[in-house]
């Protein structure tokens, strides 16, 4: 049989540190998760980081690897075969999931088919599986049910693991924020030997959206403005998550200026707010009667005397 380099695999050498290991696996699993990667062979890829990380996650069937290590490098590119005599004396307990090598069980895989017989003493909890739901703001803002469909590691009657394909209706409350995580008890991976099911956590994504930013519960949305309008103040209508409302501008305002909308945010306890960022976008002089009247604008606010913004660039020179 083929005499598999778990190291390698891995990226780490060996004489990596356990931290370095477990730090390694999980960079490669988030990478080759077959839920999420896009990468070629990526499911493949997955099981062969998750039988390296098995075994060398544990200093006994580790210190057995690196002894069988040693005796692979003797022969390179023979057939491996491990030494007379051998057995390890490690048991099996692999996660939920794994689908392991013909390499990894004839040295490691003695107690398998024991683990999944259901004995007290090799009860374990199954693991917990990992999900992401991208949802629209408006969806976060008012809750809502989605179908989310997963490959999900279901075990046979002999013990073996196989992902299979299940859709699970995810209920998201209202208010709902990005990265929140959603706990679906008992929907993870199969326990052993009787064990437990894991959980399956869901993390919300919010989906960009063309109007409002968001940060946490508040949501921000630009308004722009005409120069009288910020001039003059002005009765604005603008869209909130709740509907369209109308604000007044105070007079003055200015670009880069605020108006809070106490409440208007995604709601929860407390609510988000609505900020409204201004904008003032000028019109172009388009005709000559446009022209003259920014001319005599610009008359009028020399014979006011009112003092230029980029003064104070000339007072620092």
């Amino acid at each position: 049989m083929e005499f598999k380099d778990y190291y390698a695999t891995l990226g780490v050498a060996p004489e990596a540190s356990a931290e370095d290991i477990k730090k390694s696996y999980k960079r490669l699993a988030r990478k080759y998760h077959p839920d999420v990667s896009k990468e070629q062979d990526a499911e493949a890829k997955f099981k062969e980081v998750a039988e390296a990380y098995e075994v060398l996650r544990d200093a006994t069937k580790r210190a057995e690897y690196d002894q069988l290590r040693r005796h692979g490098a003797e022969r390179p590119g023979a057939e491996f075969t491990p030494p007379p005599g051998w057995e390890s004396s490690a048991r099996f307990e692999a996660g939920a999931g794994a689908d392991f090598s013909e390499f990894f069980e004839t040295l490691f895989g003695g107690g398998l088919r024991q683990g999944f017989a259901g004995a007290q003493s090799a009860q374990r909890r199954g693991e917990d599986a990992q999900a992401t739901l991208a949802l629209l703001l408006e969806e976060a803002y008012r809750g809502t049910e989605q179908v989310l469909e997963l490959r999900m590691p279901e075990a046979n009657a002999q013990g073996r693991v196989r992902h299979q394909v299940r859709k699970l209706k995810i209920k998201v409350p209202p208010g709902t924020t990005d990265g929140t995580v959603l706990r679906m008890r008992g929907q993870g991976a199969p326990g052993i030997g009787g064990g437990e099911q894991g959980d399956l956590l869901v993390t919300i994504q919010l989906a960009a959206h063309p109007l409002f930013s968001v940060e946490g519960r508040d949501i921000s949305l630009v308004v722009p403005l005409l120069p009288w309008e910020a001039a003059l103040g002005a009765k604005v209508t603008v869209p909130t998550l709740k509907g369209r409302t109308r604000v007044n501008v105070p007079a003055g305002s200015q670009s880069g200026g605020r108006l809070r909308l106490a409440g208007q945010g995604l709601p929860g306890q407390p609510p988000g707010d609505c900020y409204l960022v201004l904008k003032v976008v000028m019109p172009a002089a388009n005709t000559a009667a446009d022209a003259a009247l920014y001319r005599q604008l610009a008359a009028n606010f020399t014979a006011a005397g009112a003092a230029h913004p980029r003064t104070a660039w000339e007072e620092m020179a």
